[in-house]
């Protein structure tokens, strides 16, 4: 049965782009999603991060995969270690690239290992803005309101566009 996964993707190191790339299609390669569609790239300053930072790229995909949210975070911890990202880190430590299982179908878990719907997800103006160019009326399981009236009540006047259609065609 196919399901519906919101995933992010940050990152704020080297060739910002082509790491959002290549992290998409290592994901169709190992998940081989039936459809996969995003939203648009944003750039935002990097927040309690060491001085020097770069700017962090992000964007949300959705994906429709016929595999278990437990199963698809799996892959997305892989994808990122083949990525070049530490198992351990330091918090708001620089990365090539940063996957966050947003939500998953109706699937709902407090799971410390796997928390779904993502728990911060509709604080953060960069999550909020991209996954609204693809899902504005989605309305996430426990939440009253839909991603479009959660993007207005947060600040995202630091989430600048990049570039509105960016990715490949599958």
């Amino acid at each position: 049965m196919l399901t519906p996964f919101g995933i992010a993707l940050g990152t704020n190191l080297g060739d910002r782009l082509t790491h959002l790339q290549r992290g998409i299609a290592l994901l169709k390669e190992r998940v081989c999603p039936a459809a996969l569609i995003s939203g648009g790239i944003y750039e935002t300053e990097p927040v309690d991060c060491a001085p020097g930072t770069q700017a962090f790229l992000n964007t949300v995909i959705e994906i429709e995969a016929d595999c278990t949210p437990p199963e698809l975070h799996a892959h997305l911890q892989a994808i990122e270690q083949v990525m070049g990202r530490p198992a351990v880190r330091e918090k708001n430590s620089p990365r090539t690239l940063d996957l966050d299982l947003l939500y998953a179908g109706s699937f709902v878990s407090d799971d410390p290992l796997l928390t779904v719907p993502h728990p911060r997800l509709h604080r953060r103006g960069f999550v909020l803005q991209p996954l609204a160019d693809i899902r504005p009326d989605l309305v996430l399981p426990g939440h009253a309101k839909s991603i479009r009236e959660y993007l207005f009540l947060v600040d995202a006047s630091e989430v600048r566009l990049i570039q509105k259609d960016w990715m490949k065609p599958c």
